[in-house]
């Protein structure tokens, strides 16, 4: 509503200037007097309505503000709800075998981080379009404006947010965490954090890979679940199989009773059989199950037991090219080349590369 404009009042005429222009005509007492009456007046009418407005804001505000902080210390509350039962079993056996403090750590304060991040965005922006909705705003060109420049800034950081959308489906699928070993398909290595956007891993010669979440196609977690350790003992095709047998079941069962060993293997070292014969040697397959990651120890450990066993037992381990017997003459290597033709010429030097070589006899003594 505005206000009206004081004009002069009826009948009086201004007075002619000596320079024959007209001056301003000055209000007087009554036509103030009337514009502070239609002032307040205005006022009067208004006031209820920009209380009304007001009390709508500062109540939008106070709740906005007020549910904000109940959300967010609920959520830390259940983060560290789930801090302490992580404590509660560390350095127990449970704890040992199943569970990571610094991963689940690291898991919880990510999930933390998101529904915060997540319940903080959507409070604040409601409490926005209401308070906006009040001064009767509207509001369909401000939303399509932002979905325009949402789409605009998605197209734009797509890569960022592939990244950022996989690492939280990652947490919250607890697909891997600190202190697994992983197989990401651009690289492998041990989990030493896990973020949001990037996963960094250690390398098995020390080097530190930063991975981007939204790069990793598959993943292999070789930390979950159990492992297996096999061995492969190749021996002599002439070795008596019971005797080979009959070696390894006690290897197997003086292991399993012994620590460490007996806390890693989580069953019982089994001799699978032949796995391949072949002409000269034959293959025996050793398996168990372990821990998690303890695979490659249990293994060293076993070969080592496997050949200290064979040799108190007398019984060969081959690999590769066969060794010769001892006892046994070196054959000559060239006593399958096939004679020269009788056309060659004797004197030349491949004439004189295929000729086998005269065993040489040692010098007698005294000459």
């Amino acid at each position: 509503m505005s206000l009206p404009v004081v004009l002069p009042a009826a009948g009086a005429s201004p007075s002619p200037s000596p320079s024959g222009s007209t001056a301003p005509a000055v209000p007087s007492i009554q036509d103030a007097q009337e514009s502070a009456t239609n002032a307040a007046s205005w006022v009067e009418q208004n006031w209820s309505t920009w209380l009304a407005m007001g009390l709508q804001i500062l109540l939008v505000v106070v709740v906005a503000i007020a549910l904000r902080a109940a959300v967010r210390r609920a959520i830390t509350k259940l983060i560290d709800r789930m801090t302490r039962s992580v404590q509660a079993v560390d350095g127990t056996a449970l704890g040992g075998l199943l569970v990571n403090a610094e991963r689940r750590r690291q898991r919880a304060a990510a999930i933390g981080s998101v529904l915060r991040s997540v319940a903080s965005f959507v409070i604040l922006g409601t409490a926005a379009l209401m308070v906006l909705s009040t001064f009767k705003i509207n509001l369909a060109p401000l939303l399509a404006s932002a979905g325009v420049a949402g789409v605009a800034i998605g197209f734009g950081a797509r890569n960022l947010v592939t990244d950022f959308l996989s690492g939280v489906f990652m947490i919250l699928e607890d697909q891997y965490g600190v202190g697994d070993t992983i197989d990401a398909g651009v690289a492998s290595g041990e989990v030493i954090e896990v973020g949001l956007r990037v996963t960094k891993l250690r390398g098995d010669n020390g080097e530190i890979w930063y991975v981007r979440n939204g790069e990793v196609k598959r993943i292999g977690n070789l930390s979950q679940g159990w492992a297996t350790a096999g061995v492969d003992v190749t021996v002599k095709a002439t070795e008596d199989l019971d005797k080979v047998k009959a070696t390894l079941d006690e290897v197997a069962e003086k292991m399993s009773k012994e620590e460490p060993w007996s806390e890693l293997l989580w069953s019982p070292i089994e001799v699978l059989g032949l796995d391949s014969v072949l002409i000269d040697s034959m293959v025996v397959r050793v398996s168990a199950r372990t821990m998690p990651g303890k695979s490659v120890a249990v293994e060293r450990e076993l070969r080592w037991r496997v050949k200290r066993a064979f040799d108190a037992a007398s019984i060969r381990i081959v690999g590769g090219a066969t060794a010769v017997p001892e006892g046994e003459e070196t054959p000559d290597p060239t006593a399958t080349v096939a004679a020269p033709s009788a056309f060659s010429n004797t004197d030349s030097p491949q004439a004189a590369a295929t000729t086998p070589i005269a065993p040489q006899r040692a010098a007698t003594p005294g000459k």
